[in-house]
């Protein structure tokens, strides 16, 4: 996906565009009930069988397009509502190809992973407010796990090697700690209603793959 390091990298605003730091916040939380509100419509709405039955190239192509497109969109404007329409097309898809995916799960077990995704999003943030520093040091600590992650997912998936479930575990750390990380990037930039849907679609794919995760572990039991 393309680099967010624009938004990250955002020091000076105009002043009478910044927000209170209570309202950037629920902007932020606004933003991401939205996005979590727009998956389950979809996932509620869409025939998995049908969904299943484009062909999983064409999906994943057309999910690729619409997040390159989105978040090219949410990084280079400086426009709330714009950077809103690039954060729907990074949500859209990403219902789409949740949809086969949750009808193979026992709802028991996608609700348990909901409430885990939850409580340990819940207590990032929290434990984020409190040591921003600490969080804001471990940047390139997660960046270079989760290449080496993704390295290790692809040398399995060519070997045809079942991912065991210590990789989901891993993962689990991984995205975590990226939601911590976020949340302290987030609330160190200038307050803006942009930096709010901003910071919330980069919070939002974060808390999404922590949920599949989590998932994945819940199901392996």
């Amino acid at each position: 996906m393309l680099s967010t390091e624009s938004v990250w990298s955002r020091a000076d605003s105009d002043q009478r565009d910044e927000i209170s730091a209570h309202l950037y916040n629920i902007v932020i939380g606004l933003t991401l009930l939205w996005g979590f509100a727009a998956n389950y419509f979809i996932v509620q709405s869409l025939d998995p069988t049908w969904v299943m039955s484009l062909g999983m190239w064409p999906l994943m192509i057309g999910y690729i397009v619409c997040a390159f497109a989105g978040t090219y969109i949410y990084t280079s404007s400086d426009s709330a509502m714009v950077s809103f329409l690039g954060y729907n097309l990074v949500v859209i898809p990403i219902g789409v190809i949740l949809t086969p995916l949750i009808y193979a799960f026992d709802p028991l077990i996608i609700q348990k992973a909901m409430l885990a995704t939850g409580a340990v999003t819940s207590t990032m943030m929290l434990l984020s407010s409190t040591y921003p520093a600490f969080f804001l040091s471990i940047g390139r600590t997660l960046f270079v796990a989760l290449i080496i992650l993704i390295i290790v997912q692809v040398g399995m998936m060519f070997m045809g090697v079942h991912e065991p479930t210590w990789v989901d575990w891993i993962a689990t750390g991984i995205f975590s700690g990226y939601i911590g990380y976020d949340w302290a990037r987030a609330n160190a930039l200038p307050k803006t209603l942009d930096n709010a849907v901003d910071s919330a679609a980069s919070l939002y794919i974060d808390i999404i793959n922590l949920f599949i995760r989590l998932l994945s572990i819940m199901s392996k039991r």
